[in-house]
């Protein structure tokens, strides 16, 4: 663990990543267009999801565009309503948030203060709810908007850790090390985060209710890329005009180049109680068993409720 978080294996690593990145991004030639071949032959019938290409590399594959209404954003006009922020899978809720309440993060532990880069914004969501959304390899990789409102402060350059695997604990003493505790030498993955300002549904008395909704990017595994579109990036930062930037629901805000990736939601207090859907909406996918080996593994994913871990 020492040995990749800092000193010369994190520089190593951080070498090596920058490597493999400039790999990926290499132009037209026959590795890349085969290995994009290989993935696209894979993924099969959902290719109808995305442009046709062509790709000049493997990131532009990556962060392929959607086709024209392969995604269309539910109840776009209507604020209450929450969306997606990426093609993902719900991995926990934790309820009651505090400030030091251990936030899953891959397979370690954040708290608010530290997610949010000790960012003023992190007592706004004291007492409230994290979802985390996790996106697999094969996924669609740009992330949008959840809500409609304002981007009041955002960073997308919270450098870090470059490798959180999640087997590492198991590499060094077969799990003996605490897997699962709140390292506090990962605190500083790869990441980036917005809050939103937004527009909460009026209350009994019509008086206009405003809050704040976070959105973490968290880049993990090989290239760890963290990439907010010009508009989005570090906002109300201290050397950046203190601008809000407005932003509809589904809006694109960046995406992540190869490697693993998650988006961690963050609601006020008794704003987000629970995951609700309209009947006919879509709760998942019936799997290929070999797709879920290959990238689910034996760490299941479905939404539950989370204690704080024991102190």
């Amino acid at each position: 663990m020492v040995f990749v978080t800092c000193g010369p294996g994190h520089k190593a690593l951080a070498d090596f990543t920058h490597l493999q990145g400039l790999l990926m991004d290499e132009e037209d030639n026959e590795r890349t267009q085969a290995l994009i071949a290989t993935w696209v032959k894979q993924l099969g019938p959902k290719m109808k999801d995305y442009e046709s290409g062509p790709w000049s590399t493997f990131n532009d594959f990556f962060v392929r565009e959607l086709a024209e209404n392969a995604r269309p954003i539910s109840a776009k006009h209507d604020n209450t309503v929450v969306v997606a922020p990426a093609d993902c899978v719900i991995n926990m809720i934790v309820d009651e948030l505090k400030k030091d309440t251990p936030i899953p993060v891959k397979t370690v532990t954040m708290n608010v203060e530290q997610l949010l880069d000790k960012s003023p914004f992190a007592d706004a969501f004291i007492g409230g709810t994290a979802v985390s959304c996790i996106l697999m390899p094969d996924s669609y990789h740009w992330y949008h908007a959840p809500v409609t409102g304002e981007v009041v402060e955002s960073r997308d350059d919270i450098a870090g850790v470059y490798y959180g695997m999640r087997d590492f604990p198991e590499l060094l003493d077969k799990g003996n090390v605490g897997y699962g505790y709140d390292y506090e030498m990962f605190d500083h993955f790869r990441r980036g985060y917005l809050i939103i300002k937004t527009q909460y549904p009026d209350s009994p008395e019509g008086e206009k209710q405003e809050g704040y909704v976070g959105m973490v990017t968290v880049g993990l595994n090989s290239i760890a890329s963290v990439n907010y579109l010009p508009e989005f990036q570090n906002i109300n930062h201290p050397v950046a005009p203190v601008v809000p930037v407005n932003v509809t629901k589904g809006d694109k805000i960046g995406n992540f180049k190869y490697g693993g990736s998650l988006n961690i939601l963050l609601f006020e207090k008794e704003r987000f109680p629970a995951l609700q859907l309209l009947q006919g909406q879509r709760i998942g996918l019936l799997e290929p068993k070999e797709r879920t080996k290959r990238l689910f593994g034996s760490h299941h994913t479905q939404s539950r409720r989370r204690r704080p871990l024991a102190p």
